[in-house]
């Protein structure tokens, strides 16, 4: 992709996230007071609190969590947030590793998390207001280790657990509402950006837009999520000399070189002191033999198949992947065919992709199912082939042998409907739009369910519920509008189509007015 075509994306994303951080911006507004007892002094203002500390300028927890659901509905829309159950699955499970170090370290553990993955091949991650962080493709794949990947998902944890969104927007509050409302606004552009000068992909978004008093607090900051990505770094198992090592290859590899960036984000000696201070925390925690998960190569490949974009893409990635495998230079043999197989299954190249899995699955060794990845790959393989009793017996087995893995659950719930099984899928799938209530993906299955079942009222009610936690409260509305005359729902159906149309129409109301009465202050 060139730099002009990529620029056009990141300016297009920025528009959409603007728009979210506007409309969340109002309850912020009113719920948090600019009195001058609350104004922080000059010297107050250019150092962070001490690991803990809040301030009454803060956002509250609840706030920050609101804010948050706010933005995550936009993202959640934009083409490059990348829904994939097994990404998805794997950097949960990571992070979630990361999260319950925090008892070990005597951290605050009461602040609930959600990690998700971002098509861009950027080497980046970043943090929102209650505890949404983001990992770009990118970075999963420019990773050596899994214990580097962690040293990254751990600093931006840090970020959250300290709250410094809040902290740096209760030093704003002292200006005025409307200069809260640019620095939501420069952060989420440094965002939707994405841009890898920010921090080398391991800093909050927004911090390159900011005047210099903000950044020295982001310095500070930046600092103090270092110290605590590194505690749990090391309480989780993790190798610790991971965080010096990742931080310092992006130093030299002179990635950090987007347009518009200002320069002293680019050459800031911080970086260097920041190295240093890991390295020596390093050496005197000592070094420890990590146990690496078996999923961590699989999604390094799953990564660098999914940021492509064209079928070209695919065929490409295919043969460097095996050249690689030939040379004897790929990191994971593995990995390397279970790219190939995903870059063919990309291409609908059936049995191309299923003799590249089953190589894959050889090199990785063992007996059963293997990892989610490896079984999930083989029933969507088996499924497209027109073996729906073979795709449903590896998801049968892959849900037993990983009860906690969501795309396992997907892969069932496809092998049922390829099964022509529709009244066993929408049950199960009714209980997973339960049991995932945030997460859309679920309510798309079950409308695809429904309409293989011919019940076209339910397949719009299940669609509307789908772009409503996106936000897109028109299309909502449409696909509630599309239910009410598919002709096929009862009586108690139409009521609730109808309770959920008046609802959905409502919200979109209170949308339109927060954006009418943020742009009157724009």
């Amino acid at each position: 992709m060139t730099r002009s075509s990529h620029s056009f994306r990141a300016l297009s994303r920025i528009s959409r996230w603007r728009r979210a951080v506007a409309w969340a911006l109002l309850p912020v507004m009113s719920a948090m007071t600019f009195a001058a007892a609350v104004v922080p002094t000059q010297a107050a203002a250019q150092s962070l609190p001490t690991l803990g500390q809040s301030s009454a300028s803060d956002l509250s927890p609840a706030m920050e969590r609101k804010l948050g659901e706010r933005v995550m509905r936009e993202i959640r829309a934009d083409p490059d947030y990348l829904s994939d159950l097994l990404l998805s699955d794997y950097i949960n499970t990571l992070g979630g590793k990361l999260v319950a170090a925090t008892r070990k370290v005597g951290l605050d553990a009461s602040q609930s998390f959600e990690f998700f993955v971002v098509r861009d091949a950027a080497i980046n991650a970043f943090s929102l207001p209650g505890g949404f962080i983001g990992i770009n493709t990118g970075l999963i794949v420019t990773t050596r280790t899994e214990s580097e990947l962690a040293s990254v998902v751990g600093h931006e944890t840090g970020h959250v657990l300290q709250h410094h969104i809040a902290r740096m927007l209760g030093q704003q509050a002292q200006n005025s509402w409307i200069a809260l409302g640019g620095m939501l606004l420069g952060l989420l552009a440094g965002i939707g950006a994405r841009s890898s000068d920010l921090g080398m992909g391991i800093a909050m978004g927004g911090q390159g837009l900011a005047v210099d008093r903000q950044l020295r607090f982001s310095r500070d900051a930046e600092r103090e999520a270092d110290r605590v990505g590194f505690q749990l770094l090391q309480a989780a198992g993790f190798d610790t000399y991971a965080m010096p090592t990742f931080f310092e290859r992006l130093q030299r590899a002179d990635a950090i070189n987007e347009a518009g960036v200002p320069e002293y984000v680019r050459t800031h000696p911080l970086t260097t002191e920041r190295i240093a201070d890991m390295l020596n925390r390093s050496r005197n925690a000592g070094y420890r033999q990590p146990e690496q998960s078996p999923e961590y190569a699989f999604a390094r490949a799953r990564s660098l198949v999914l940021q492509q974009k064209s079928a070209s893409d695919f065929a490409t990635i295919a043969e460097a992947q095996r050249t690689a495998i030939r040379s004897q230079t790929a990191p994971s043999v593995a990995g390397a065919w279970y790219a190939v197989a995903l870059a063919e299954y990309k291409q609908h190249r059936w049995e191309p992709a299923r003799e590249a899995l089953e190589k894959s699955r050889a090199a990785f060794g063992g007996s059963g199912v293997g990892t989610p990845s490896l079984a999930v790959l083989a029933s969507d393989i088996a499924r497209m082939q027109g073996k729906p009793a073979e795709a449903l017996r590896i998801a049968t087995d892959a849900r037993a042998a990983f009860p906690l893995s969501q795309a396992s659950d997907m892969a069932y719930a496809d092998a049922l409907v390829a099964s022509q099984r529709i009244p066993e899928a929408t049950k199960f799938l009714k209980d997973q739009v339960e049991r995932y209530r945030s997460e859309p993906i679920w309510w798309r299955a079950l409308a695809g369910a429904w309409a293989a079942g011919g019940k076209r009222a339910k397949q719009h009610e299940a669609l509307a519920e789908q772009y409503a936690l996106q936000g897109q409260w028109m299309a909502a509305v449409s696909q509630l509008k599309l239910a009410r005359d598919a002709g096929d729902a009862d009586f108690y159906e139409m009521s609730t189509i109808d309770a959920r149309l008046h609802e959905f129409q409502r919200r979109y109301k209170e949308d339109k007015e927060d954006e009418k009465d943020f742009k009157q202050f724009g």
